[in-house]
């Protein structure tokens, strides 16, 4: 991960619940309230972002929740998600600002969840985040995530559309593109607000992916002492902390 800076965030936490919360909380909800339900210590989310999943995790579960995000314009969404709570659920949330290594969180966890987040971290700070949450993990505890992708494309390409959705007068769209550059995948969201047919304001972010290939990724979670298991969904990979 990294701090504030390297993270980013400035321009999508704007449009980002706009944009993405519905689809992201009916597929947070398919992947991950049934785990959740079966927590029984607590439940760590690495890169909690606004806190979409962070919400599936706490209505699905009895357990406390450790919310990880380090970026200030993500957490502050996310803190704007949590005050709209109920009183019992927020007391069962630890945010934590920094980093997931630098949490010191020790055999906390049976569960923990990585949701859209794998795939942007730089490959040192990935095998930091595979120790530092094999490390949060009881043993038999499991590792949710969804792997990044394998490979780069050929060349320049349209990922996705988002909305536009309606706020007033006002069109809230975006337009995400996937450019390979120097081995790694650079994610370009294209922000626009349109009035009346008339283009009001663009803005970008770009953010970095990169690839890993599935021998590897198992490579890397084995010497962190996660155990690549059967994942409960055919989009995710499951790791089982070893009994060491």
């Amino acid at each position: 991960m990294g701090d504030d800076q390297d993270i980013g965030y400035a321009v999508t936490a704007e449009f980002y619940d706009l944009l993405q919360a519905e689809t992201d909380r009916r597929q947070a909800r398919r992947r991950f309230a049934e785990p959740a339900a079966r927590a029984r210590q607590a439940i760590l989310d690495v890169g909690a972002g606004t806190g979409i999943v962070t919400g599936i995790l706490l209505t699905a579960s009895a357990v406390p929740v450790h919310a990880v995000e380090p970026s200030a314009p993500m957490r502050a969404a996310l803190l704007t998600r949590l005050a709209a709570l109920g009183a019992d659920q927020r007391a069962r949330v630890t945010l934590h600002p920094e980093p997931i290594e630098e949490t010191g969180l020790v055999r906390a966890v049976d569960l923990a969840i990585a949701s859209n987040v794998v795939a942007t971290l730089p490959p040192p700070v990935r095998r930091a985040t595979w120790q530092a949450v094999a490390r949060a993990l009881t043993p038999g505890g499991v590792l949710l995530f969804d792997p990044p992708p394998e490979t780069l494309p050929g060349g320049r390409e349209t990922a996705a559309r988002l909305g536009p959705v309606r706020v007033g007068p006002d069109l809230y769209s975006a337009e995400l593109t996937l450019e390979p550059e120097r081995g790694i995948l650079r994610s370009v969201f294209t922000y626009r607000v349109e009035r009346d047919g008339v283009l009001q304001r663009e803005e970008r972010e770009a953010f970095d992916l990169w690839p890993v290939e599935p021998a590897l990724l198992r490579a890397e979670l084995e010497a962190a002492g996660l155990h690549v298991v059967q994942a409960p969904h055919a989009d995710l990979v499951a790791a089982r902390r070893t009994a060491s």
